[in-house]
């Protein structure tokens, strides 16, 4: 299948706007010394609202074969900050620093990768299935759950959280720090994400969401690893969907 120039101008552009926020946010932490907690969340909506806008602009068929070259582009995207890299072209070192906590050090690229990889391989089946009964856009619930709830909960919990709580991580023993305002963000984003597709649900399903997805998935987000939120918040949230309209 050809893939449309349209696709590719939008990637450029994507990927060199996401370049440039990287830099420039790396240039905060070094000589600004802004928390990297706050730059890589600048960075995480960066990559998850970029495209969107982009898409308003530059329009191209959306499918299989693109969805994939995503993928591999997020991967390719990672794979610049490599070590042997980012030590040999400072732009790269300065665009690391942009997401590299002191905490997650040295598995900051490695949960990253690993994190990815969970990820779609909990994504791709949910697509499939909800793609087959005609429900797709909701998997939009959990995408915005992860991206807009797990995006806000560490800056708004180091801003405002007091009352803290742990979880683990993987590869190390070492414990890492939430708050419960951090998770809070989560249920409510999860609320909101699920009232703005209300139209596909019954009123029983619409009630069943409501109590279950943004305990659920709030839970999973609590209890996931440090850094590997996402494909829990997905496989969670993916299940309580498919129960609700299997059962209900």
């Amino acid at each position: 299948m050809s893939i449309p120039f349209e696709y590719w101008l939008h990637h450029a552009i994507f990927y060199a706007l996401l370049f440039l926020i990287h830099y420039a946010c790396g240039l905060l932490v070094i000589h600004q010394h802004f928390r990297v907690n706050y730059t890589r969340k600048i960075n995480h909506f960066a990559f998850f609202f970029l495209p969107t806008l982009l898409s308003s602009v530059i329009q191209y068929p959306y499918n299989a074969t693109t969805f994939f070259i995503d993928i591999i582009c997020a991967f390719i995207f990672l794979t610049f900050f490599i070590a042997p890299l980012r030590n040999k072209f400072r732009v790269l070192s300065v665009m690391f620093c942009s997401f590299d906590r002191p905490e997650d050090r040295p598995f900051t690229l490695i949960w990253l990768y690993t994190q990815f990889i969970a990820s779609y391989l909990v994504l791709i089946p949910l697509l499939v299935y909800f793609e087959s009964r005609e429900i797709l856009p909701l998997v939009m619930i959990i995408i915005i759950a992860n991206g807009v709830g797990d995006g806000l909960a560490e800056p708004v919990g180091i801003k405002f959280g007091t009352r803290k709580y742990t979880t683990y991580a993987l590869f190390t023993q070492q414990k890492y720090v939430r708050s419960y305002v951090g998770s809070a963000c989560v249920w409510l984003t999860t609320v909101i994400a699920i009232l703005a597709f209300h139209p596909y649900f019954s009123a029983t399903q619409l009630i069943a969401a409501l109590l279950l997805m943004p305990t659920l998935i709030t839970l999973a987000e609590a209890f996931s690893p440090h850094t590997w939120d996402s494909p829990l918040i997905y496989a969670t949230g993916g299940v309580s969907l498919i129960g609700i309209f299997h059962y209900l």
